[in-house]
Parts: C-alpha cells; structure tokens; sequence
C-alpha cells in the first residue's frame, strides 16, 4: 500500500478541491452564525461549532490529507465502494491488509468502530504511528512467496489441513496459506469488513497477497453472527490477485466490480464435512 506511484495532477486537483470545500464551509458556518459564533480562537468558541460525533482521529486526518501531497493510492471510484458499504454498517470491525497513506482515512471513516491494520514491515509500522498513535496496527509474518503463488494454488488442494472441512487459521502450520503467529483478538474477533490491499505482490521475493486472501475466506466462513461479511480485494488486474479472488472468495459472492476493486458479500458457511470440498 506504502510503494505506489507518486500522487497524479487528477488526485492533487481532488485533494486541493476537498481542502478548498472543508475550509470554505467552516468560514461560511463562521458568517452566517450571524456573529454568534467568534471569528477568533482568543474568543470561546460554542461546543456546536465542532459537533460531539467529530473524534479526533476524524480531525486528525481532515489535518493530514489537507497538508500532505500524499494521499490514498486508490481511485476516488474504488474508495466510494468500500465508503459506501461503511456509511451503512458502521461503527463496525474492520480490518485492514496493510498499513499506508490511506490508513488514518478508513480508520476516520470508521470512528466508532473498531479498525485494526495488518502489516508486514515493522519499521514502517513504527514510522507511521510515530505520526498517527490512534491508529491500531499488528506487525504480520507472512510464509509465502510471490513467486510460489500458482505452486500454492495447486498444492492446497492435496493439503487436507487447507480443506473448507477443517476452517481453521490458528496454530494451522501445515496449510502455508493460512496466516499464523497473529495477537489471539484477531482471530477471536468477527470481521464485518475487510480490505485486502497488502502485503506486498509486485515482485517474486514478495509475500504475495495468496495468504491473505485464502486467511480472510476461512474467517468470513467461520461467522457466527448474522449478516455477511464484505471483502474488498484491490490490485485484481494482477494475475494472483484475480486466480485466488476466485478460488477462494467465489465469483458467485462478487457484488460489484469497480476499476481494480471486487466487492465480495461473503455468508456464513454451512457446516462443511466433505473432505472434498471446494471453497468455491
């Protein structure tokens, strides 16, 4: 999420419009008070000026994108799917696949929920909340490679411990897809949303995004609470990304298609005992 091209004129325009429009509507909410609410900091200012649902983790990141030059690296199309799907279900759980410059923004769009980043590079975990502490990030050990994911693809199905049957993730060491080693309120946590836009898949020593695609379908399988549980894959114009976004999350659970963005809608799975299962 962190190594994407530099900011293009399109997303800079976006983001001076975005500045222009927050600071212009609280000079006007300043005037049209009718000189009720005080121009000046000496003076106090009313509660009503910064309403009690604004948290400052929401202000924090209206500071950020307005004086940073970098911003989130998905299109204002692909961000309006997921943002969509949060106005709806939100304060909810939401996790994330990678730590960037977009964190501090779905982690605002979520302020009363839980939102937690999963990452694969301790030192850029600790560089981004040296500047954003509220964020909430665990540091992910990944056992694949980039180069090995259509290897993993066909070896899985011979592996019985990566069967639907079983549907484990923790302790699971004989499935290489299944991500291990996580804090034990990740697994114990249900997930009403999660992004998957990480780690890293650009190059054959890369982690590949294999585990966490396959990680994040036994977790929407295992739900236990009502409803379904949205996952968001990005970068499908990949090769891996598209193979294992149908091998595991299912064409048949894809609700919307937008740019390099699969909206998947993912129900709780029937109690599955066929060893010969598929995913899909």
């Amino acid at each position: 999420m962190k190594n994407r091209p530099p900011i293009t004129d399109r997303g800079l325009y976006l983001l001076l419009s975005a500045g222009a429009i927050i600071a212009g509507s609280l000079l006007l909410s300043t005037f049209n008070g009718g000189g009720e609410i005080p121009l000046f900091c000496s003076e106090s200012i009313p509660e009503e000026f910064f309403p009690s649902t604004t948290t400052p983790l929401q202000l924090d990141a209206i500071l950020h994108y307005a004086t940073s030059q970098v911003v989130p690296q998905q299109s204002l199309e692909e961000i309006t799917v997921s943002f969509d799907v949060l106005q709806s279900i939100s304060p909810c759980n939401f996790l994330v696949f990678g730590l960037g410059h977009d964190s501090l923004m779905w982690a605002s769009f979520n302020p009363l929920g839980k939102t937690l980043f999963l990452e694969e590079d301790p030192t850029w975990v600790r560089s981004v909340l040296k500047t954003s502490p509220d964020l909430n990030a665990v540091t992910v050990n990944y056992r694949t490679k980039q180069a090995d994911a259509f290897e993993l693809l066909n070896w899985y199905q011979s592996e019985p411990e990566c069967a639907p049957s079983k549907s484990y993730i923790r302790g699971n060491t004989q499935c290489k897809l299944a991500i291990t080693g996580l804090p034990d309120h990740v697994y114990d946590q249900e997930w009403d949303m999660i992004m998957i836009d990480a780690p890293r898949g650009y190059f054959d020593e890369a982690p590949g995004r294999m585990g966490a695609i396959y990680t994040v379908a036994v977790m929407a399988r295992n739900r236990k609470k009502s409803g379904v549980t949205h996952v968001f894959l990005h970068d499908v114009n990949r090769k891996t990304e598209k193979a294992y976004g149908e091998e595991f999350l299912c064409r048949r659970n894809l609700k919307k298609s937008v740019g390099r963005l699969w909206h998947f809608e993912i129900p709780p799975a029937a109690n599955v005992t066929d060893q010969n299962a598929k995913f899909c």
